[in-house]
């Protein structure tokens, strides 16, 4: 046990129970993220504004050379920074959120907010198009987690600062209190709790409080058009918005899972440098945007950073079909590339964007076809459709690509203080929440985790049934294998075969370039000669596959129907190439097990 830097502990436990105890940690952790939320908002605004500025009194071609150089050189500090001291600012932060709640008691070291806070301002400061609020949930966990630490010893408490932090943290970078809630329950506990609820909303009050103290209580979207609707039209409306967003989201989370795949598996030398050329190409694709708009009177600078002016004048019908078109397609490819080599950053403002993009570009041809070939009877003015269509997107992008159906519902009448269209946004938001799940059984979330080769076994979410028919092995498999060497004899492995036998019941046998030549169980090797190469116990076997992506239900089945207790997992790119091993007991464990 670690000592109490604060000594505090002993006279908190001697004058408070652990019921006020909680209450005090839930009254801090909303105060204290609630202003590193805010501040990280106004670090991030104020450093790409002052660059900007900056780079925009230069002639062009030095304006062109500091756009160019700002989100690449962000990329290189990222790239030097997580290969060295801090691995866990890559990406969003919300997977390792749910890796520390989960595998770590909840423990995040308060160091991780610091880093977070600066080298997410760096990047996403410095030009890079991703987002703050990912970052904002990790640095606010992480500030909850060490408060939690002073005032707790209790493993299950400091466990349940995470909620708290995460909810805190969201609620003060969206100005969204209620979506902070629902989103702790659908991304993180997977269930609904009272007894986690009352803290939850403590700290969420306190944390938008000082948000709104701050920052103001103004909508983080707000549109001078009258946006208010009748529903009946608007339901047809959502049809077609529903599965082009389904559509979208899903492009877009295959993009980012394959792009951060090829980076990370097959072009694994120099990883310090893969968030600079991501940032390069950044800032090619941010140029380009803004000069190609310019073509069409409207330049616009949203592809840099976070982008919520565009956001804006989409909401409000400001922007040409052209110009939607080219930011859409710009910063689709700018969000994944950014995310995929590595930056610091989120993408709940990016799907945001997307969705409200899509929606406008949708609502264009809506009244297009109003206008020209289809007369609609009670359907609003052009800029109101626009407006109502952005709306319409925004929800069902966000319910598509983070798939928390019921935090998309809430968030969009939060940020944009807009409830008139919920039956329409319902039934998007549902739609596209129903494709996206159809095409993609694992969260995006959870794909990366599983991409990282983190087990996910002791999810909440992933017990139970329902998961035994869908999801895929990568999900459960043990990654960490012990391997034999083909060229080894039997007599080197007889030793310590009692030692591992008790874990791994069968071993995967490699040759010289680590490919995978077999797998023998203990019992064969107990029964080998001891003068033989570990190599000719496989040498007739036909040995039998599977790879990450095969259901947990055909990988059982394939068990039993071959009458045998464990699976090599190898690559999709490589048959021969072992990444882990999966077997009967994982299965029947997955299966037979219920949420706590």
């Amino acid at each position: 046990m670690t000592a109490n830097p604060l000594n505090i502990r002993p006279w908190l436990r001697n004058r408070f129970d652990d019921s006020q105890r909680f209450l005090l940690l839930c009254i801090l952790s909303g105060l204290f993220c609630g202003l590193a939320a805010v501040g990280l908002h106004i670090s991030i605004h104020y450093t790409f504004e002052s660059l900007w500025g900056w780079a925009s009194s230069m002639p062009k071609w030095q304006f062109i050379g500091i756009m160019l150089a700002a989100p690449t050189l962000a990329g290189l500090v990222i790239g030097i920074s997580t290969q060295t001291f801090a691995p866990s600012i890559v990406g969003s932060g919300i997977p390792q959120t749910k890796v520390a709640f989960y595998n770590h008691s909840g423990k995040i070291p308060i160091i991780t907010a610091l880093w977070r806070f600066i080298l997410t301002t760096i990047y996403c400061g410095l030009g890079n198009s991703l987002g703050r609020e990912g970052p904002t949930i990790h640095m606010a966990t992480a500030i909850s987690s060490k408060l939690s630490r002073i005032i707790f010893i209790s493993q299950s408490r400091i466990q349940s600062s995470v909620p708290v932090g995460m909810a805190a943290g969201i609620a003060a970078a969206f100005n969204a209190p209620l979506s902070a809630i629902t989103f702790v329950f659908e991304e993180l506990l997977d269930n609904f709790s009272m007894k986690a609820l009352g803290g939850i909303v403590i700290a969420v009050v306190i944390a938008s409080a000082v948000s709104r103290s701050i920052l103001g209580d103004a909508p983080i979207l707000s549109s001078s058009l009258d946006l208010h609707f009748h529903t009946s039209v608007w339901m047809i409306v959502a049809i077609p918005l529903g599965v082009a967003a389904g559509l979208l989201g899903h492009l877009f989370v295959v993009s980012v899972l394959r792009c951060r795949e090829f980076f990370t598996h097959q072009i694994p030398y120099l990883k310090w440098l893969h968030p600079a050329f991501g940032g390069l190409t950044c800032g090619i694709l941010g140029l380009s945007a803004l000069y190609l708009t310019e073509m069409f009177g409207d330049p616009q600078k949203s592809i840099f950073s976070i982008g919520y002016e565009s956001l804006e004048l989409a909401f409000e019908a400001q922007l040409a079909i052209e110009v939607i078109g080219i930011l859409l397609v710009f910063k689709f490819i700018a969000v994944v590339l950014n995310y995929a080599t590595g930056g610091s950053g989120g993408l709940f403002s990016p799907t945001l964007f997307l969705g409200a993009l899509l929606g406008a570009l949708l609502g264009i041809l809506l009244s297009l076809i109003h206008h020209h070939l289809i007369s609609i009877h009670g359907f609003p003015s052009d800029a109101k459709v626009i407006g109502g269509c952005t709306l319409l997107g925004m929800g069902a992008m966000f319910s598509s690509v983070i798939r928390c159906p019921f935090t998309s519902l809430i968030i969009i009448f939060e940020i944009t203080g807009n409830y008139s269209l919920i039956l329409p946004l319902m039934a998007g938001n549902m739609l596209a929440w129903s494709l996206s799940k159809r095409w993609s059984p694992t969260p995006l979330y959870d794909a990366l985790l599983i991409q990282d080769e983190i087990s996910l076994r002791k999810f909440s979410a992933y017990k139970g049934a329902k998961d035994y028919r869908s999801l895929p092995i990568s999900s459960i498999m043990t990654y960490e294998t012990i391997n034999l060497k083909g060229d080894d004899m039997v007599s080197c492995y007889l030793a310590k075969m009692d030692e591992v036998a008790y874990h791994f019941h069968g071993f995967p046998v490699l040759n010289e370039d680590d490919l995978l030549l077999g797998l023998v169980t203990h019992h064969e090797i107990e029964d080998a000669d001891p003068d033989i190469q570990i190599r000719e116990l496989v040498a007739e076997q036909k040995t039998i596959t599977v790879t990450p992506d095969t259901s947990i239900r055909d990988a059982a089945n394939l068990m039993i129907a071959k009458d045998i207790q464990q699976l090599p997992v190898v690559s999709n790119a490589n048959s021969q190439r072992l990444i882990g091993i999966i077997t009967l007991n994982d299965i029947a464990r997955q299966q037979n097990s219920e949420p706590e």
